[in-house]
């Protein structure tokens, strides 16, 4: 079989410019070996299958073989040109794929169809070699057709109700997220539900200390502004009518969320409410780690595999713990 490596975004519906952005960035680059795990149904084997048609990735298809093998048959998919590994399980398959992953032999890693924490368990368990001296935290890149760049969006899927150290492994995760996206210095608006410090509310305390820890180079790399709410983050009127004055407020790169709620939430009503689509991916690990939703669309697929591309090659920042 001859696998084609155009990585040509132009025909996937509803596909905008965020997305083929990080496409262009990616497509000079060679494909990613990527262990794929559990791919055991036709949405997930077919989102490995086509990223690896239009060159992104050179998946090795982790999990029970007879169940990818018929899933791959059901879809219509021709398996021939790709790796197997056989796992008995969906755990099995994780813990596999970590061990591709920290021996080399896999450059990045790609959730199939088996819950996020099943994969992550693996990822984080202390044998698995790929924890770093970094938390590990979730970026959703978003395209949204009303803002005019790419919005990050940190943390909605990892760290239900991170404490200050987590919330400055997140924020400097994010930013190298968007240097690799080649955002050199980018805007970081620390989310509250007010713009002003109040000590009966935790998520503004951090927001400051985490400003501060910036001015201290225990952050590097972004400009941060904080606490800011959603409206004068991301619009300028909403700053003005409020009297912000700020570099951050109102044009915004990345948006800090205080725990996983608000952050699934705000993912969500972007989704659902205003046409966004994304691309996702685990910062913190030694490897990429894309982990992507059975209702995300193919363009969203594709665009993780471009974004954990660009990563695979950054190299993280450093900074005074």
């Amino acid at each position: 079989m001859t696998v084609q490596t155009s990585r040509s975004l132009q025909n996937p519906p509803s596909t905008r410019s965020q997305l083929q952005r990080l496409m262009r960035l990616a497509e000079a680059q060679p494909p990613l070996r990527t262990a794929v795990v559990h791919p055991v149904d036709a949405l997930s084997l077919a989102g490995a299958v086509e990223a690896a048609r239009r060159g992104l990735i050179e998946p090795i298809l982790v999990g029970p073989t007879d169940r990818i093998r018929a899933a791959g048959h059901a879809a219509g998919l021709d398996l021939g040109a790709y790796a197997l590994i056989d796992a008995t399980h969906s755990h099995e398959a994780a813990s596999k794929a970590c061990q591709l992953a920290a021996t080399g032999d896999a450059a990045a890693i790609m959730k199939g169809a088996l819950h996020t924490e099943e994969l992550m368990e693996a990822v984080v368990d202390a044998g698995s070699g790929l924890r770093t001296d970094r938390r590990m935290s979730h970026v959703f890149v978003l395209d949204v057709p009303s803002y005019p760049r790419p919005l990050l969006v940190s943390d909605a899927a990892l760290n239900i109700a991170p404490d200050l150290a987590a919330k400055r492994d997140i924020v400097q995760n994010a930013i190298d997220c968007a240097h690799a996206m080649d955002l050199a210095e980018p805007q970081v608006a620390i989310l509250s539900a007010i713009e002003t410090v109040n000590p009966k509310m935790v998520s503004t305390v951090d927001a400051a200390a985490l400003c501060k820890m910036a001015d201290r180079g225990q952050i590097v790399g972004g400009k941060l502004d904080g606490p800011l709410a959603f409206d004068n983050a991301i619009s300028r009127q909403a700053a003005r009518a409020k009297g912000i004055v700020s570099s951050v407020a109102g044009q915004a790169d990345i948006l800090i969320v205080p725990d996983i709620e608000s952050g699934n939430m705000l993912a969500k009503q972007l989704f659902y409410l205003s046409n966004a689509q994304s691309a996702g991916i685990v910062m913190g690990a030694r490897v990429p780690i894309m982990l992507t939703s059975r209702s995300d669309p193919e363009a969203s697929r594709l665009a993780s595999c471009a974004l954990a591309i660009l990563v695979s090659q950054h190299k993280p920042s450093k900074y005074v713990r």
